[in-house]
């Protein structure tokens, strides 16, 4: 099989489509670079078709490498055979690759070893053979000094049994699907730790027992953190009632062909075979492969919600004054230009035990009007509604309009080296209050200087392969940086190093140069910077902004490529490219069979004529200010039946989770989101969906608001 092949037959694109995207990404080519300015080569495959290519070949690489380590082992042993090698060979399932390797594998000293090196092997073949043999009476021929007497001879010889039994590939194979069909996940209670005050965040889980294969994504996860921190005792059986016995009457069927004297000695090693070396592996193997779908499933709800919080609507370059909320250390405000540059900072005490509001009204004010503030972000946490209402009453001498801004992430960031260094001389306090005034401004742009784990739209984050979180929340971040485009005279080099072709250590290349040259005027200029070649400047050049430069389609997302494209355009129009930009009734006119060339086809050229229409245009929605019930301060204030508005403010599977302008966050179960069954949340709702809900239930003491939406 070759590594097309392999591919196509997980991805359901063309061989063409594939070897034209393995072709441009062995050339160093980035996936948004791909799925943006070479849809033509690719057939218009995603971003997220490309990506799957890309991680299938590199699985493919994986097992090809497996495949030769484990070939080049068995052949040193010498026990490496044509069909051995045919099997191996011609396998691309890591699985059976690892069962046909398994009785060759390097390992500790077994029980079937010792009975090997007792001389008992042959015995154990005269058993497995099913002949009509004494038994009773052969195994005396097998006694010796380390062998005392029949007995010993024949378990022995039955630990040799239960070995080739459990490296059987056609039994581990179909163990392998009974388990998955069947298999029971049960948890059992550690009673000395029943009682300790952590441990009833997993109460339901103190005896409990379902089919792995219904159990959900957050259960499973639930379960294993609950074991982890050994609350519980967790077991994985497919007849936790009968023992196995499914297990062992299949694979009594599959290997006793007869019975005789031999029988008794073969059904000890089988059952043996099973509880000692298969079941605790296969229950294993089932396990971690349900972790890693439960893993994918927690990854991709994650990633979803990230997407769409990085893509969360702007409010853009307004002059915002910011409030961190507080009641005893008051409220950390600071005033930030439009470019997010911090002008002033100060703190004040509108709340008890201070309570200082009129001196505090007084400074707002004065703040507002000698920063010239359109805008007023308060963050999320402790004092938010209490400082809200505050703001509200303040008598502006022009518009200014207030918004709420979840504060998720901004302590970790104001204690992040990016922070240290941005704000040298301020305390974390300050640097946070910063931070939620900019992820108003820009969402995308602030945000993506904090971990994204610790953005608190994940659902067991801590739990998951962290490697592959890690690679996804990239990706996901990758894609929203580049689908918007950045300015590169104002992006900090967080943003930068997810522009495609950047990367870490060239962004702090381009912030350098900036710093010592100036804005930059043209996109050309970007190859001034040290260590950006042209590889880089072909990948990057598209994805960056500049806003007011000397040419107008540096502001667009047409690449450099196609400018002379463009220039023909509006000269066979009789028009100058400034011109061309933005007339519709012009673009109309465009014949686009008349501008492919060898790299852009008619894919490409559309996206042209597209950009040219709206030049430069940010894919996100404008911010808009949300009013809570303002009746409803605290959970206290919450009753059954009433009907409130809303931000859903995380996703899960099994719901979404609304912020109603307190502390807690109500629960909208995936059962009450509408009428009619749903599979899918984000088939319903999005992140910072504004809606309606109605109150069904409040339980003060555990803090938990049940929701449902009002349509």
């Amino acid at each position: 099989m070759t590594t097309i092949q392999f591919i196509q037959s997980q991805v359901n694109t063309s061989p063409k489509n594939i070897e034209a995207t393995l072709k441009l990404l062995s050339e160093d080519c980035t996936i948004p670079f791909i799925s943006r300015y070479r849809k033509d080569q690719t057939g218009n495959l995603d971003e997220v078709v490309i990506e799957s290519i890309a991680k299938l070949s590199k699985q493919y690489a994986e097992i090809v490498k497996r495949k030769e380590s484990i070939l080049k082992t068995i052949d040193e042993q010498g026990q490496l055979t044509p069909e051995l090698g045919k099997k191996i060979k011609e396998s691309f399932d890591l699985q059976e690759i690892e069962d046909l390797y398994l009785p060759y594998k390097r390992k500790k000293k077994t029980r079937a070893d010792v009975a090997r090196e007792n001389g008992l092997e042959p015995l154990a073949k005269i058993i497995f053979a099913q002949g009509k043999d004494d038994i009773d009476c052969i195994s005396t021929q097998y006694l010796n000094d380390n062998v005392k007497n029949e007995d010993e001879a024949l378990q022995g010889a039955r630990d040799i049994i239960a070995e080739w039994i459990n490296e059987n590939t056609f039994i581990r194979k179909n163990l392998r699907r009974l388990f998955q069909r069947k298999a029971i996940v049960s948890t059992k209670v550690v009673k000395k730790k029943q009682d300790e005050e952590e441990a009833h965040k997993f109460k339901q889980y103190f005896d409990w027992a379902e089919p792995i294969s219904k159990a959900p994504s957050h259960r499973l996860l639930a379960m294993l953190r609950a074991e982890n921190e050994g609350f519980i005792k967790l077991n994985i059986d497919i007849d936790p009632e009968r023992s196995g016995e499914e297990a062992i009457d299949f694979i009594e069927n599959e290997i006793i062909k007869a019975k005789n004297d031999t029988t008794e000695h073969i059904e000890l090693a089988i059952k043996d075979s099973y509880k000692r070396l298969l079941e605790p592996a296969i229950s294993n193997e089932t396990l971690q492969e349900f972790k890693a779908k439960a893993d994918k499933t927690a990854i991709d709800v994650f990633a979803n919600n990230l997407g769409q919080l990085l893509l969360a609507p702007p409010l853009g370059e307004k002059r915002i004054l910011a409030i961190d909320p507080g009641f005893r250390s008051g409220c950390k405000i600071v005033c930030l230009d439009e470019k997010g540059d911090l002008l002033y900072n100060e703190t004040i005490y509108p709340h008890q035990p201070q309570n200082e509001s009129a001196m505090a009204m007084k400074k707002i004010r004065s703040m507002v009007n000698a920063y010239n503030i359109e805008a007023i972000s308060i963050g999320n946490g402790t004092a938010s509604r209490e400082t809200e209402f505050f703001i509200k009453k303040i008598a502006f001498d022009k518009p200014v309009q207030v918004f709420i801004v979840s504060e998720a992430g901004a302590s970790v960031y104001s204690a992040s080296k990016i922070a240290r260094e941005e704000f040298p001389k301020y305390d974390v306090t300050v640097r946070g209050s910063v931070s939620i005034g900019r992820r108003l401004a820009d969402p995308l742009a602030e945000l993506v200087k904090i971990d994204p784990k610790s953005i608190g739209v994940g659902q067991y984050q801590h739990d998951v392969d962290q490697t592959k979180l890690k690679e996804e929340l990239d990706t996901v971040v990758t894609r929203c940086v580049n689908s918007v485009g950045i300015n590169i005279n104002t992006a900090s080099k967080s943003l930068l190093s997810y522009v495609s072709g950047i990367g870490e250590k060239m962004a702090e290349n381009i912030v350098l140069y900036r710093s010592e040259n100036g804005a930059f005027e043209d996109r050309k200029q970007i190859k001034k910077v040290p260590r950006l070649g042209e590889k880089a400047y072909q990948q990057a050049a598209a994805f960056i902004r500049i806003h007011n430069g000397k040419n107008p389609l540096d502001n667009s997302a047409v690449h450099p490529e196609a400018y002379p494209i463009v220039e023909k355009m509006a000269k066979d129009l009789g028009l100058k490219t400034n011109d061309l930009i933005a007339n519709k009734d012009k673009i109309k006119l465009i014949k686009l069979e008349n501008y492919a060339t060898a790299e852009i086809g008619i894919l490409g050229l559309k996206d042209i004529v597209k950009e040219l229409e709206k030049p430069g245009l940010d894919p996100r929605k404008a911010a808009k200010v949300f009013e809570f019930d303002p009746t409803v301060t605290s959970i206290k204030n919450v009753r059954t039946g009433m009907i409130l508005p809303g931000i859903v403010n995380n996703i899960t599977a099994f719901g979404c989770f609304v912020d109603i302008g307190i502390k807690e966050s109500g629960l909208v179960h995936i059962s009450q989101l509408k009428a009619g069954f749903v599979s899918d949340v984000n088939e319903v709702v999005k992140l910072h969906q504004h809606v309606q809900v109605k109150v069904v239930a409040v339980d003060e003491d555990r803090k938990r608001i049940q929701l449902t939406m009002v349509l």
